[in-house]
């Protein structure tokens, strides 16, 4: 189930961290269906909620694969990041890969740094740091990014491709498309994979990877709820 870490660590990675200046849906929520070989293997949603003058994120990724109708590997995420004034101030987390590998991650906006603690320990880190989710198109202009899932820090490299015709949901959508990559952490059980995303509107609608250790297998995670 090795190839399983790798592409539950990518999805994961989706998580909207939004300010007021980033598109929030009409319902304030957001939802997307996990999907390989045209089978539904999770679901990612995420609530956007007021809090006085801050936005926080309340995210629930839930796995639960199956191999002939019996459980065979199970996921589960959850995650509050908190915005305020269109910046990132913190983030409480916990993520369960169901073996040896358990992260509470933590962050906090604190005398002019970014405090945070997971994978790697400690980090005190740029406080105009953003998290890397994908939700935020605004992560495609920066250079270096906070994982959320790990607590760790990644560089990145983004490319524009042409603009490419999507259907979601019966809408057929002329959505800006990019690849995605990001370095490795020695503590990775994998490679990080390219990814490929669409945006509409500077929303995301849809993204798409391949593990490396399964080429054969294109994990899409899609809107569902898109109208």
């Amino acid at each position: 189930m090795r190839y399983l870490y790798l592409f539950i660590f990518s999805i994961l990675l989706i998580i909207p961290a939004l300010t007021g200046a980033f598109p929030i849906p009409d319902d304030k929520k957001a939802s997307f269906d996990v999907i390989r070989k045209n089978k539904i293997i999770g679901n990612l949603t995420t609530k956007f909620i007021e809090e006085k003058e801050n936005l926080v994120l309340h995210s629930i990724l839930d796995i639960n694969v199956k191999i002939l109708f019996i459980p065979a590997y199970k996921f589960f995420q959850e995650t509050k990041e908190t915005w305020h004034n269109e910046k990132f101030i913190s983030i409480d987390g916990f993520t369960d890969f169901e073996d040896e590998r358990e992260y509470k991650i933590t962050g906090k906006d604190e005398g002019g740094v970014f405090l945070a603690t997971g994978m790697d320990g400690l980090l005190e880190l740029d406080e105009n740091i953003i998290p890397l989710n994908y939700w935020n198109k605004d992560i495609l202009k920066e250079k270096v990014l906070f994982d959320t899932q790990k607590g760790i820090v990644r560089e990145i490299s983004v490319k524009k491709l042409k603009d490419d015709k999507i259907e979601i949901n019966n809408s057929k959508l002329l959505a800006e498309k990019y690849t995605f990559n990001a370095t490795k952490n020695p503590k990775d059980k994998g490679p990080f994979p390219e990814y490929t995303l669409w945006y509409y509107k500077d929303e995301l609608l849809k993204m798409e990877f391949k593990n490396p250790n399964d080429k054969k297998n294109t994990i899409t995670i899609i809107r569902n709820d898109w109208k």
